[in-house]
C-alpha cells in the first residue's frame, strides 16, 4: 500500500496575505537629471529609498526625441503616477544638469497633485575647474 504524502500548503497558518505591503509616504523627493540627451526622473521618500523611477528612455522615446521637452514631461508623469497612488503629497524637487527638460519637468510636477515644498538646483558648478591645457605652439 502507498503511503500518503502530506500535502505542503503556501499558507502559514490558514492566513493569506492579499496584498502587497504597501508604504504610506507622504512627503518626498524628486530628483530630476536633466541631461543633454536624456532625462531621469527618480521619486524617493525622505531617507532617500527610492519609490519609482522613469527616464525619457523608459517612456518610448528614442534617438534626438528623447531630449525633447515633451519627452520630460512624460517621463515625469510615469514617475509621478506612482507615488501619487502611494499616498504622497508634498514633496520637494532638486533639479541637476543642463537639459532642455528642466523646465517642462517641474511644469509637469506643478500641474500633478503633489504640493511642492523646496525648488532647488543642485548643478554642480566647477570653482576653478581643471587645469587648462598647455599653450600651443606653432
Amino acid at each position: 500500500m502507498a503511503k500518503l504524502i502530506p500535502r505542503i500548503s503556501s499558507r502559514k497558518n490558514g492566513h493569506i496575505r492579499l496584498h502587497k505591503n504597501t508604504h504610506r509616504i507622504t512627503h518626498g523627493i524628486i530628483h530630476i537629471q536633466a541631461s543633454l540627451q536624456n532625462t531621469i526622473v527618480t521619486v524617493t521618500d525622505i531617507k532617500g529609498r527610492v519609490i519609482s523611477w522613469a527616464s525619457a528612455g523608459s517612456a518610448g522615446f528614442k534617438g534626438t526625441t528623447k531630449k525633447t521637452p515633451f519627452a520630460a514631461q512624460t517621463a515625469v508623469k510615469n514617475a509621478i503616477r506612482t507615488a501619487v497612488n502611494q499616498g504622497m503629497h508634498k514633496a520637494d524637487v532638486l533639479i541637476k544638469g543642463p537639459g532642455l527638460g528642466r523646465d517642462a519637468a517641474l511644469r509637469a510636477i506643478r500641474l500633478s497633485r503633489i504640493r511642492l515644498e523646496l525648488i532647488m538646483d543642485i548643478t554642480p558648478i566647477p570653482h576653478n575647474g581643471c587645469r587648462p591645457p598647455k599653450k600651443r605652439r606653432v
